[in-house]
């Protein structure tokens, strides 16, 4: 037992370089407890669901520049055997711990018998043990046709990263993997499984890119995001800043700000759940391709878009709404629901409907709009508009920008 617990420190805590999004389980992890296998993350239709989150070796013959489990790097490698892994989730899971399984690796030795044990893991699980619940499992770049299936036959979702935007930007993090035919032809095959009437990988596919260790620019991502998106119809992109790892390739890069990777899942969820194009995300981003640190990235499009405003707010459609900085989805739902009984008349109603007045109150016209309710909170928002904090170098990580 002492030597699994070892096994699982070392594979758990390797599996944290894959993110699923803000891990609440991060902050929450108890040393000593089983508690700090767990991973809270993101999962369709819930709000936070635990999954318990581990590698099946940390083993690998890549050579990513960023990356604790590289091949060569002096550490102690371990693996889990399909029938132990299963063993240890459905314990965690019968004492309602964990209700979904996150399964990644490394590539040891062979990309194919490396996934065809992924696979045979989960395997396992549904048949021997009888779970039905989610599975999220790692597509390992350059796997074969017949595994990508077989995965999206077991997974729940499933989930192929690309860490770099172009393969320029990969090209520099890795010399071994190639990012169209070893990770995008493999996005192609998943979606095109998932669009074959099946039933296969019910949630979709996602993927990662790291941000800060390729010198890519926000823009960089973003325009790659919204290919993803429109092309392979992903379900999430997720953003993980760089963190330097000792004995690594880039050890000496400075870490990514995390208010980059917050930046970024701000423009995403603009792209992703708000409908802004691509085009009007770009704007979001300064002279040298990066989103503001110290600035939403919807406020800065709407200040450069000064045309579209004021919105009147009785008028405007449900994308016209969206765009008006304070307002989201379910404000902008209430506020088309309460025009059906009567009309809108004061900022109270607005903050009723949960419209951050603070900030939408420049942007918003109505009948019988006070001169003092227009001008609410305008000259602050203009002034952190016109003369932001600029961002340093350094708080980029040393990105080209």
């Amino acid at each position: 037992m002492v030597e699994i617990a070892g096994r699982l420190e070392t594979l758990v805590g390797g599996a944290d370089f894959d993110v699923t999004g803000f891990d609440a389980g991060r902050a929450a992890a108890c040393a000593g407890s089983l508690t700090r296998f767990i991973h809270h993350a993101a999962v369709p239709g819930k709000q936070s669901v635990p999954l318990f989150k581990v590698l099946l070796t940390n083993a690998c013959m890549n050579d990513c520049a960023y990356c604790a489990n590289r091949a060569g790097r002096d550490c102690r490698r371990y693996s889990f055997q399909p029938d132990e892994l299963a063993k240890l989730f459905m314990d965690l899971h019968s004492k309602k711990l964990v209700k979904g399984l996150f399964l990644t690796s490394g590539v040891a030795e062979n990309t194919a018998r490396t996934q065809e044990t992924m696979i045979r893991t989960v395997e396992i699980l549904r048949e021997k043990h009888g779970f039905r619940g989610y599975v999220h499992l790692k597509i390992l770049p350059g796997a074969p046709f017949d595994c990508v299936e077989e995965a999206c036959r077991i997974a729940s979702r499933v989930s192929l990263n690309m860490e770099a935007p172009t393969a320029a930007h990969l090209a520099r993090l890795s010399a071994i993997k190639d990012l169209y035919h070893g990770i995008v032809e493999r996005m192609r095959w998943i979606k095109d499984l998932a669009d074959g009437g099946r039933g296969l990988v019910p949630a979709g596919q996602t993927t990662q890119f790291v941000a800060g260790a390729a010198g890519e620019s926000d823009r960089d991502i973003l325009r790659t995001t919204g290919a993803l998106y429109r092309e392979l119809d992903l379900k999430r992109v997720y953003f993980s800043a760089f963190r330097p790892v000792r004995q690594t390739p880039l050890e000496g890069l400075g870490p990514a700000s995390p208010g980059r990777e917050h930046r970024l899942y701000q423009a995403d969820w603009l792209l992703r759940v708000y409908g802004f194009s691509l085009q009007e995300v770009e704007l979001a981003a300064g002279d040298r391709g990066n989103l503001s640190l110290s600035k939403d990235p919807k406020l800065v499009i709407a200040a450069k878009q000064p045309w579209l405003y004021p919105v009147d707010i009785n008028r405007a459609s449900y994308p016209e709404l969206l765009r008006v900085p304070g307002i989201g989805p379910i404000s902008a739902r209430r506020i088309i629901e309460a025009r059906g009984e009567h009309s809108i008349f004061s900022l109270n109603q607005l903050r009723k409907m949960r419209v951050v007045i603070r900030q939408s109150a420049p942007y918003i016209w109505f009948q019988g709009m006070e001169e003092h309710e227009k001008q609410a909170s305008f000259l602050p928002e203009l002034e952190r508009v016109v003369s932001p904090r600029p961002a340093s170098l350094a708080a980029l990580c040393g990105g080209q920008g």
